[in-house]
């Protein structure tokens, strides 16, 4: 492997490592409803990733979901959980071995460290209302995220020397509008959804501060 490749193991499992989500075992362990979750979103994810196209091996474009997975699991428990399908990719020849500690930095990662970002922001900054929490945290959220994910890639494939910057631009980073709205249509609609009818799985959302609290007011 190269230097660049045995980087990006060490810099991923560092993270991963330095962020060990302690909490999810004993609750994997003991909540059936839970571990349904789990295993539902790694099978999700496996799909979403698995349908991809693109014009290179390594300009290649796919919906996410790291805005949901983040806003579901926590960016802990979601950098966690966001790995196994990459691993299972590997396993199944879709990504090379070698850059799968890459491939976790840009595709995964990095966008869900980015995600959570914009969520605390918007946490911070806006109401906490939730309609702020679909458009914002959620729908705004997952069409910036893919945004930076297509931006890290790009730098990563032009950083290794495959490809042209031009060619990148003219036929790669063209695609962000094209991406941006279905990935924030996807998130959007995820997390709709589970806050309507599963609010309980949703770690960054609660009824009593974006529902209950407002009526009292």
């Amino acid at each position: 492997m190269t230097t660049i490749q045995w980087g990006g193991y060490l810099v991923g499992c560092g993270i991963l490592l330095r962020n060990i989500p302690y909490e999810f075992w004993p609750k994997f362990k003991q909540d059936k409803h839970y571990q349904h979750l789990v295993f539902a979103t790694v099978v999700i994810l496996l799909l979403l990733w698995l349908l991809r196209a693109g014009i290179h091996e390594s300009l290649q474009v796919h919906f996410l979901g790291v805005t949901a997975l983040t806003l579901i699991h926590g960016w802990r428990i979601a950098a966690f959980i966001g790995s196994l399908p990459l691993v299972l990719m590997a396993v199944l020849g879709s990504i090379n071995g070698g850059d799968l500690g890459v491939a976790a930095l840009v595709g995964e990662i990095l966008p869900i460290l980015f995600s959570t970002g914009i969520f605390l922001l918007s946490y911070r900054f806006l109401t906490h209302h939730i309609f702020v929490y679909i458009f914002v945290a959620a729908f705004i959220n997952g069409a910036l995220t893919m945004c930076f994910h297509l931006l890290l890639n790009s730098g990563w494939v032009y950083w290794v020397g495959d490809v042209s910057w031009q060619y990148i631009v003219d036929n790669y980073l063209i695609l962000m509008p094209l991406m941006a709205f279905p990935e924030a249509l996807l998130n959007g609609m995820i997390m709709t959804l589970l806050i309507v009818y599963k609010p309980e799985w949703v770690r960054t959302f609660s009824d009593r501060e974006y529902i209950y609290d407002r009526d009292r007011k």
